[in-house]
């Protein structure tokens, strides 16, 4: 493989980059003024998603302003739900509500269609068209676990009670959407590949629900295992391409079973992973992205620049900087040009 001039992807290729790459989950959003001047535009947020002239403009406005070594497609994670037919709206205060999966009898009823998500290939593509040379495209879906659990719940309101119970008390039922979220992911994509991705990322929002020692064999079987087969499947049609996981909040025998058993390319990890730990058991294996706290970012100044030489002294610039989660809306603007200049005037 040819030596990318991405630093993004010099990383995941194994090389050593002039720079610690930096880019920031949920870095286009409403702590934003631009942003918040289209959202008002548009009206609701899933317009905006299928709206490509307005989802490549989200997408870009970060890297207009910060100049971050990866943009990310302005999506959502349950737009696969809705390929499938469930109802899904966004309401203003509350977030996503899906129509809830009652019983197996629902699983009958779904039916991916390709077409509606047609509007995030095109997307990704004038985002392709736009970008600057050395800044790499990221596409990316939710984990079938994390899917599973907003279309069994409906909302993520009650902690997705449903879901964990399905996971109890009718695993094979799990079983068989987890299967149908596989094969659709798959399909997703592969597409966002042929529009232009370079990179993928697998967000796994809520694998800490099953991260305890007592549902370890639970993890193994709704995370572990249709990871791999997601990852496996896209690897069959796209060896080349890169793939991020993020089991967020999986824990230290989580996390460490996850980079070694489901393929990923590199790991994401949230705020809570000890720095050593993860150098030690982590980035021994593949490489890491993460894992500065959102709130350190809200706070700024002496606090933050702290927390990222600590992050950047422990893994050297063999790797991703990013946040634990995703950048929250009180985040000042003026805060986040700091962080990027404070990684890039790194040194080891």
């Amino acid at each position: 493989m040819d030596k990318s001039d991405k630093p993004m992807l010099q990383v995941l290729q194994g090389y050593q980059p002039d720079h610690t790459p930096v880019w920031l989950m949920r870095q286009a959003g409403r702590y934003l003024p631009e942003y918040r001047d289209l959202r008002a535009k548009a009206k609701n947020f899933l317009n905006m998603c299928l709206t490509p002239e307005w989802a490549s403009e989200i997408t870009l406005q970060p890297i207009r302003r910060f100049d971050f070594d990866a943009a990310i497609i302005f999506a959502d994670i349950l737009l696969i739900p809705l390929a499938l037919g469930q109802g899904l709206e966004f309401r203003e205060g509350e977030g996503p509500v899906l129509e809830k999966m009652a019983d197996a009898a629902a699983l009958g009823r779904l039916n991916y269609d390709s077409s509606k998500l047609q509007p995030v290939y095109q997307s990704l593509r004038l985002v392709q068209a736009a970008l600057p040379k050395t800044t790499a495209l990221i596409g990316f879906c939710g984990a079938p676990w994390t899917v599973a659990c907003y279309m069994i719940d409906g909302t993520s309101k009650q902690n997705f009670v449903q879901a964990t119970s399905w996971a109890e008390r009718q695993p094979d039922v799990l079983d068989r959407l987890i299967a149908i979220l596989v094969e659709a992911s798959t399909e997703y994509l592969c597409q966002q590949i042929e529009a232009g991705a370079e990179i993928l990322q697998i967000f796994d929002s809520w694998a800490g629900l099953l991260a305890g020692a007592a549902q370890s064999e639970q993890f193994q079987r709704f995370i572990i295992k249709p990871t791999a087969e997601l990852i496996h499947r896209v690897k069959a049609r796209y060896p080349h391409i890169p793939i991020i996981g993020f089991p967020r909040e999986a824990g230290q025998n989580g996390y460490a079973a996850y980079i070694r058993e489901t393929g990923c390319d590199a790991l994401s990890i949230d705020q809570n992973v000890d720095l050593i730990f993860a150098k030690e058991n982590l980035q021994s294996v593949k490489p890491l992205q993460g894992n500065l706290a959102p709130e350190l970012l809200v706070q700024g100044g002496a606090a933050m620049k702290t927390g990222v030489e600590k992050i950047l002294t422990a893994f050297g610039s063999k790797h991703i900087f990013n946040l634990g989660h995703g950048v929250v809306p009180q985040t000042p603007p003026e805060h986040v040009a700091e962080l990027v200049e404070c990684v890039r005037q790194w040194k080891p």
